[in-house]
């Protein structure tokens, strides 16, 4: 039988005990209304509460009122985005700046309002996924209504210079917001100290439940609503609330953060370097994104001649669970947008493959990530049309690809 290894954590991660065990009481037990006026709503609505207060001190917040819970990051970003935009905060601006490796939560929504008369401009980044500052500095006016770049990308790990570009952001009068949906529980974030005015995240990257996020709004920004409805969350995002969801995430986020961050992401960087290791000693294979500036458990390659779908197939054939960044799966056969922004040829692009690790992991499922990832590899290669006397043959690679 083989072996089972999960190294997709940053699609999402098991939920831990201590968050199952927090939440239970809410599920069953503690079932009230928190709108309502007799004791069980009240309890619930202290829950809330609790929650809120857990995310506010995990951001370093100024207020536990600053967090606005959500659906998850995607109903976070569009909030933030949608709702600043269309919102009495934008006082009458329209320009809208994001970067070409947003996850489609942001550019989905960028694209929408761009439909709607909002001009957006698109930064480039560098070969391992950082945002141009300089582009930033050029494109950002007195008529940029928001910045908006996430902290660390969803497929390379990249992580960016957020305290850098909010402060080129607010030498304008614009707002800024990050989607830290990778980031938080993977590397540290203090709201006020990086200048940020929006965040979103999401519970279930950090071993919290699916289906529950937050939004990070500093005291002061007003929003349009997202979900008109009974009014909760401020009017934001109507709906009675998920108490046990906002629960599971307060406690995760929670363990998550503060002095927990270190040791365990101290650990997961030491696997996550053993794992690049060896998988960059299987030839025609490339690292993509910043290799050391980058999440503590991500990593992100290209091999020659292969194909992703194929690769991953074989990997769960093998008990093994990661991703690829090409979209075929879907019904597309474009490869990821982040790898093609990066400036990969599609006939390479197309072989991706996220391994990323949690502090569940240990070096035994490292070294048999390495051992089978090598032999799927060499497996694949010697089907493939592509790969001749040893090695890929990229003229052909690149007319399979546009054929």
């Amino acid at each position: 039988m083989n072996r089972f290894v999960y190294a997709d954590n940053a699609a999402t991660t098991p939920v831990s005990s201590s968050v199952y065990d927090a939440m239970q009481p809410w599920l069953r037990d503690f079932y009230g209304n928190p709108s309502s006026l007799y004791r069980t709503g009240n309890q619930a609505r202290r829950a809330m509460q609790h929650a809120r207060s857990q995310v506010a001190e995990a951001l370093h917040a100024a207020s536990p009122e600053e967090i606005i819970f959500t659906g998850g990051g995607s109903q976070a970003d569009n909030l933030a985005i949608s709702g600043f935009v269309k919102g009495a905060s934008a006082k009458g601006r329209k320009h809208i700046v994001t970067s070409r490796i947003e996850h489609h939560a942001v550019l989905y929504t960028c694209e929408a309002l761009e439909k709607e008369g909002f001009p957006v401009t698109y930064l480039n980044v560098d070969s391992q996924g950082h945002v141009d500052l300089e582009q930033l500095k050029a494109v950002v006016s007195d008529e940029t209504a928001l910045v908006t770049i996430m902290a660390a990308n969803n497929e390379i790990g990249t992580v960016q210079d957020i305290t850098a570009i909010a402060e080129i952001a607010h030498a304008h009068g614009a707002v800024f917001h990050t989607d830290a949906v990778q980031a938080i529980g993977h590397i540290p974030i203090d709201v006020q100290a990086m200048g940020i005015d929006m965040l979103s995240l999401s519970a279930h990257k950090f071993h919290g439940p699916k289906g529950i996020g937050a939004l990070y709004c500093r005291k002061g920004i007003a929003l349009k609503p997202l979900v008109y409805g009974g009014g909760q969350e401020k009017g934001l995002c109507s709906g009675t609330e998920n108490v046990a969801g906002m629960v599971g995430l307060g406690q995760a986020i929670a363990d998550a953060t503060g002095d927990n961050l270190a040791p365990k992401m101290d650990y997961v960087r030491k696997l996550t370097q053993r794992l690049v290791n060896g998988i960059l000693k299987i030839p025609y294979t490339h690292y993509t994104g910043d290799p050391e500036n980058r999440l503590p458990g991500t990593a992100s390659f290209v091999f020659e001649a292969v194909e992703g779908e194929g690769l991953i197939l074989y990997l769960d054939n093998a008990g093994i669970c990661g991703s690829t960044g090409s979209a075929c799966s879907t019904g597309s056969l474009d490869p990821s947008h982040v790898l093609m922004a990066i400036g990969l040829p599609h006939e390479i692009a197309h072989g991706s493959l996220r391994l990323t690790l949690s502090e569940q992991n240990t070096e035994e499922d490292v070294d048999y990530l390495i051992e089978t990832v090598t032999k799927v590899v060499g497996t694949l290669r010697a089907m493939s049309p592509v790969w001749v006397d040893g090695k890929p043959n990229l003229v052909a690679a690149h007319e399979l690809t546009n054929h």
